[in-house]
C-alpha cells in the first residue's frame, strides 16, 4: 500500500484539524504530537478471560409407595321376568252358496231302417276219382356202441395258511403343554397433549423436507415438542406353558397266523362205453286210388227288411246351487311370561400398594470460562517520510491515563504492533472479531 504524505503547505489544499489535546489529526489516520512527533493510531483486539458458573438441569427418577384401588368383576345369576307377545292361529268355518251351471244328458228312442240284401248260396253235393301214391313207414330195430366221457369226483382234505388281525391295548404317555399363567398389574404410560418449549441446540446438518437438501443448522435455541402424559396401572396376561405327561391307550394292531383244513373236491375224467338199441324208419312208396266228394255252393240274392231302434242323447242345461263350507283362520296374540336366567357383573373394589415413578429435577453448577474480545487503540510513530518506526509507542488509551493533557479512553494493557508493510495494511483495515471454534454454553432451561 502507497502511503500519502501529508505536508503542511497550503498549496496542497489540505485542511488540518487542530484538537484541544494538542496534536493535529490528518485525513488518513495519522496525528501530529505537539513535540512534531507524527504517529499513526493502530486497532488491535485483546481477549479477556472471565469465570461463568451456570446451572445444569439433571433429572432422577423416584419411586412413591401409592394406594390403589382397583375393581375386579363378580358374576351373579338372579331371575328375571321375560313378557312376550305368541301369535295363536284360530280356525273358523263358515257356508257360502256357490251356483254354477251343468249341462244333464237325455237319452231319446228313434227308429232307423236298416234294410240289408243278403246273399244266400245253396249247396250241391258229387264226387270224383283220385290216384294218390303215398309213402308207407316201415319201422327197423337196430343197434350202436355210444361211448361217454365222464367227470368222477375226488375229495381230499388240504392246509390253508390263513392271517387274522387282532388288536391289543397299549399305554404310551403323550406330551401336553397347559397355560397356567395369570394376570399381572403393569405401569403404562398413557400420551397427552405434547407441550414446546426453547431448548439449546449445538449446530447439526438437517435434511430440509421443503427443499429436499441438507441444511447446516447454527447453535442456538429452537422449539422442541416434549410428549407428556399420565401412567395407569392395566391387568395383563402373563403366559406359563407347563408341559405335563398325559397316558393314551391305542389299539395295537397284530397278525396271528393259522393254518386251517380245508377239503377240495377235484374232477377227473373217466370214459364208459354202452349198447343201445335204436329204432330206423324206412319210408316205402304205394299208390292209392280213392274217391273224393266236393261240394260246389251257388250265390241265391233275398232282400231284409229291418227297422232298429236307436237312442240319441241330447245335452240339457240346469243351473245347480250348492253350499260350500269354507275354513278361514285368524291369528290372535297372546302375552306370556317366562322366568329368565340372568347373568349380571358387579365391580368389586380392593386396595393394592403400588410404586409410581416421579422424575425429580435437579440443578447442577458448572463453571466454566470464556473469553471475551474488546478493540483497543495503539499508535505507531511514523519517519519523516510517513514510514513506521520499528519501535512500537506507548498505546494511546495507557498514555491518556498517564498524561493530564490527553482524555482518558481505556484501562487497557498495550499490544505490540506489527511491523513494517504488515502493519500499515492492517491498520487501513477494519478490526475483525475472531470466530469461536468452542460452542458457547446456552441459557439455562428453567424447568
Amino acid at each position: 500500500m502507497n502511503y500519502r504524505v501529508f505536508s503542511l503547505s497550503a498549496a496542497l489544499g489540505m485542511c488540518l484539524t487542530i484538537p484541544a489535546s494538542g496534536q493535529i489529526a490528518y485525513p488518513g489516520g495519522a496525528c501530529l504530537n505537539c513535540d512534531g512527533q507524527t504517529y499513526r493510531i493502530v486497532y488491535q483486539t485483546v481477549y479477556d478471560e472471565r469465570q461463568v458458573t451456570a446451572y445444569r438441569v439433571e433429572y432422577e427418577t423416584v419411586y412413591e409407595e401409592q394406594k390403589v384401588t382397583s375393581y375386579r368383576p363378580e358374576w351373579e345369576t338372579r331371575t328375571q321376568e321375560r313378557r312376550y307377545r305368541v301369535a295363536r292361529p284360530v280356525q273358523e268355518t263358515s257356508t257360502r252358496e256357490e251356483r254354477y251351471t251343468v249341462r244333464k244328458p237325455v237319452w231319446e228312442t228313434v227308429m232307423r231302417d236298416a234294410s240289408y240284401t243278403r246273399t244266400r248260396y245253396v249247396e250241391e253235393t258229387a264226387e270224383r276219382e283220385e290216384r294218390v301214391v303215398v309213402n308207407k313207414p316201415v319201422w327197423e330195430t337196430a343197434e350202436r356202441q355210444v361211448c361217454q366221457t365222464v367227470m368222477k369226483p375226488v375229495r381230499e382234505t388240504v392246509y390253508r395258511t390263513e392271517n387274522q388281525t387282532t388288536y391289543q391295548p397299549v399305554t404310551t404317555c403323550k406330551t401336553e403343554y397347559v397355560d397356567r399363567g395369570c394376570y399381572q398389574d403393569q405401569v403404562v404410560l398413557k400420551p397427552g397433549l405434547p407441550r414446546n418449549r426453547l431448548q439449546w441446540s449445538s449446530p447439526e446438518t438437517r435434511w430440509d423436507p421443503i427443499t429436499g437438501t441438507q441444511v447446516n443448522q447454527p447453535a442456538g435455541l429452537y422449539w422442541h415438542q416434549a410428549q407428556r402424559g399420565t401412567y395407569e396401572v392395566q391387568k395383563i396376561w402373563r403366559p406359563n406353558i407347563v408341559a405335563q405327561q398325559v397316558p393314551v391307550t391305542t389299539l395295537v394292531p397284530q397278525v396271528v397266523t393259522r393254518q386251517v383244513p380245508v377239503e377240495v373236491c377235484r374232477y377227473e375224467p373217466e370214459q364208459v362205453c354202452r349198447t343201445e338199441p335204436y329204432q330206423v324208419c324206412r319210408m316205402v312208396q304205394e299208390e292209392i286210388v280213392r274217391k273224393v266228394p266236393y261240394t260246389v255252393r251257388k250265390p241265391v240274392c233275398e232282400r231284409v227288411e229291418r227297422q232298429v231302434p236307436v237312442r240319441v242323447c241330447r245335452w240339457v242345461d240346469e243351473e245347480v246351487v250348492r253350499q260350500v263350507p269354507v275354513t278361514t283362520y285368524k291369528t290372535v296374540y297372546e302375552e306370556r311370561v317366562e322366568q329368565v336366567p340372568v347373568r349380571t357383573c358387579r365391580m368389586v373394589a380392593y386396595e393394592q400398594t403400588v410404586r409410581r415413578p416421579r422424575c425429580v429435577e435437579k440443578r447442577v453448577p458448572v463453571t466454566y470460562t470464556c473469553r471475551v474480545p474488546r478493540t483497543v487503540c495503539c499508535r505507531i510513530p511514523l519517519g519523516t517520510c510517513m514510514v513506521p518506526v520499528d519501535s512500537c509507542a506507548e498505546p494511546l488509551a495507557d498514555r491518556q491515563t498517564t498524561t493530564a493533557r490527553e482524555p482518558a479512553a481505556a484501562d487497557q494493557e498495550p499490544t505490540r504492533a506489527p511491523h513494517k508493510q504488515e502493519a500499515a495494511d492492517a491498520a487501513d483495515q477494519r478490526p475483525q472479531l475472531p470466530r469461536a471454534e468452542a460452542p458457547l454454553p446456552g441459557p439455562i432451561d428453567p424447568e
